[in-house]
C-alpha cells in the first residue's frame, strides 16, 4: 500500500489536471458553439447554390468535362485532401481521419494508381509524412484559422489540375460533424461532380446572361464553397470531439480524485487506530 505522503501527492497532481481538463473543456465548448454557428449558417447557403445551379442544368449545359466519368481502362491520377486538426487531446478524431487515409492510399498504391496527397492540418500532414507520402503543399493554418480565402485557392488548384488532366478525380476524406457527441469519419469524390438532379420547379425563366454563362459562373463557386464547407465542418467536428474528451477526462479525474481521498482517508484512519493501539499498549505496560 503506497505511504500517506505518496496518496497526498497523488491527489495533488490529480487536482491540478482536472484544473486543466476543466478549463480546456470551457475553451473547446467556446469554440464548438462559434465552429458550430458558422457551419449550420453555411450549409444552407451551399445547398441553396447548388439548388440555384441545378434548377439552371435543367434547361442548359455545362463543360462536360466536370462531370466526366472516371476512367476504368487504366492506372489512375488521384488527388486526396484530407482535413485533420493542428493539435492533439481530441479523442479519435485524428486517428479516425489518419486510419481511412491510410486505408485510401493503401488501396490506390495496390491499383497501381498514381496519388497526390493534400493534407490540411498538421496531424494528417505528419501522418502523411511517415507512410512515405510527399505533401503537395503546407495547409496547416487553414486548419487552425479556417476561412474562405485559403479554402478557395486550394479549390482553383484542384479544379486547374483536374481540368488540366493532371488529376482524374479527387477524393476529400474529412470528419463530418453530425452532432457534439458523433463524429463521422466521411470520404467522398470531389471531382468527377456528381450528376445534379433536375430542378424542383418547371419554371421558364427568364435568365441573363444565358444559362451557359450562369453555369460557367456557378460551377467554379460551388466547388470553392464545397472545400470551404467541408473544412467548417471538420472544424466543427474537432472541436466536438475536443469537448467530449475533456468532459470524459474530467469525469475520469474526478472518480479518480474521490478514490484517493478514500484511499488517503482509510490509511489516516488505520495509522490513528494504529497510533491509540500502541498507546493503550504502552500504558497497560
Amino acid at each position: 500500500m503506497a505511504s500517506l505522503k505518496e496518496i497526498k501527492g497523488r491527489i495533488a497532481s490529480v487536482k491540478n489536471t482536472l484544473k486543466i481538463t476543466s478549463a480546456m473543456k470551457l475553451v473547446a465548448s467556446s469554440k464548438l458553439r462559434k465552429a458550430q454557428g458558422a457551419i449550420t449558417g453555411m450549409l444552407p447557403y451551399q445547398k441553396g447554390l447548388e439548388g440555384i445551379l441545378s434548377d439552371l442544368m435543367n434547361g442548359g449545359s455545362a463543360d462536360p468535362r466536370y462531370f466526366a466519368p472516371v476512367p476504368q481502362d487504366k492506372p489512375l491520377k488521384v488527388a486526396v485532401v484530407c482535413f485533420s486538426s493542428n493539435s492533439s487531446l481530441c479523442g479519435a478524431f485524428n486517428s479516425n481521419v489518419v486510419r481511412k487515409t491510410l486505408a485510401l492510399l493503401g488501396s490506390h498504391a495496390a491499383a497501381g494508381n498514381e496519388v497526390t496527397v493534400y493534407p490540411v492540418g498538421k496531424k494528417i500532414a505528419d501522418a502523411i509524412v511517415k507512410a512515405g507520402y510527399t505533401p503537395a503543399g503546407d495547409y496547416t493554418a487553414m486548419s487552425a484559422k479556417p476561412s474562405y480565402e485559403p479554402a478557395a485557392a486550394l479549390a482553383e488548384e484542384l479544379v486547374k489540375g483536374y481540368m488540366e488532366g493532371r488529376f482524374d478525380t479527387v477524393e476529400l476524406v474529412y470528419n463530418h460533424f453530425k452532432s457534439t457527441a458523433s463524429q463521422v469519419t466521411t470520404q467522398e469524390t470531389f471531382l468527377p461532380m456528381q450528376e445534379f438532379s433536375a430542378g424542383q420547379a418547371d419554371v421558364d425563366f427568364i435568365i441573363e446572361p444565358s444559362r451557359e454563362e450562369q453555369i460557367a459562373l456557378l460551377l467554379p463557386k460551388v466547388l470553392k464553397l464545397k472545400i470551404y464547407t467541408v473544412l467548417l465542418d471538420s472544424v466543427a467536428a474537432e472541436h466536438a470531439a475536443r469537448t467530449v474528451a475533456m468532459q470524459v477526462a474530467t469525469d475520469n479525474a474526478d472518480q479518480l480524485l474521490s478514490d484517493l481521498n478514500l484511499e488517503y482517508n482509510k490509511g489516516r484512519q488505520q495509522k490513528i487506530t494504529s497510533e491509540i493501539l500502541d498507546l493503550v499498549g504502552g500504558a497497560m505496560e
